[in-house]
């Protein structure tokens, strides 16, 4: 496969500055995040090889507008990018889930009325397997958030999706998935958004 996968989280919003956890909610960039997501399109151009053969991209506003002010077309809006569902810890921080749940983390323990691991390690596999076709044609964009965009590199190098801890990927940041003489390869993690000269 001579082609890549790029993954490009949203840029910043008003609940990934106070950490609190995002996944339904529709929450639109700050002013900031605006920025982010324009600079995120040179750090694409600078290391895209010409256009890309499928931009896909969560339903979500933040992610949308990001793509939107990177310059990307999106070619399909997918509930399948959609965040991690945090269920009824969706808009809490992790401080205050561990005032009655000691230690907790997305990672590692469970998530009431929301996603389980298992079930996001599923979905990251279908995604992956969905693209590799038009990663054959092209460069592939995927446009979505940050727990979900950690667990599909997790997952592209064939490690479960709790094994996403060990991947950072900031608000704008891009990560780039290739491979090497036909093993999984991250080639660039957490490119952060660079201005144009």
């Amino acid at each position: 496969m001579a082609h890549r996968l790029f993954l490009l989280r949203h840029g910043q919003t008003e609940w990934s500055v106070n950490g609190r956890h995002t996944g339904r909610t529709d929450i639109p960039l700050t002013t900031a995040g605006e920025g982010q997501a324009r600079a995120a399109g040179g750090t694409l151009r600078a290391v895209l090889g010409g256009s890309p053969a499928l931009v896909l991209s969560s339903p979500r506003t933040r992610a949308l507008r990001t793509a939107e002010l990177a310059g990307l077309r999106v070619d399909e809006v997918t509930e399948e990018l959609a965040e991690w569902d945090y269920g009824d810890y969706e808009g809490v921080t992790t401080p205050v889930i561990r005032e009655t749940v000691p230690g907790w983390t997305v990672w590692s323990h469970p998530i009431p009325g929301g996603e389980s691991a298992d079930d996001v390690n599923a979905r990251a596999d279908k995604l992956i397997e969905r693209v590799r076709e038009p990663l054959g044609k092209g460069d592939v964009i995927l446009v979505g958030h940050g727990h979900f965009s950690r667990v599909l590199v997790a997952r592209w190098v064939g490690l479960p999706s709790t094994a996403g801890v060990h991947f950072g990927l900031d608000p704008a940041g891009v990560a780039v998935l290739g491979d090497e003489r036909g093993e999984p390869q991250i080639e660039h993690l957490n490119l952060l958004p660079t201005t144009e000269d």
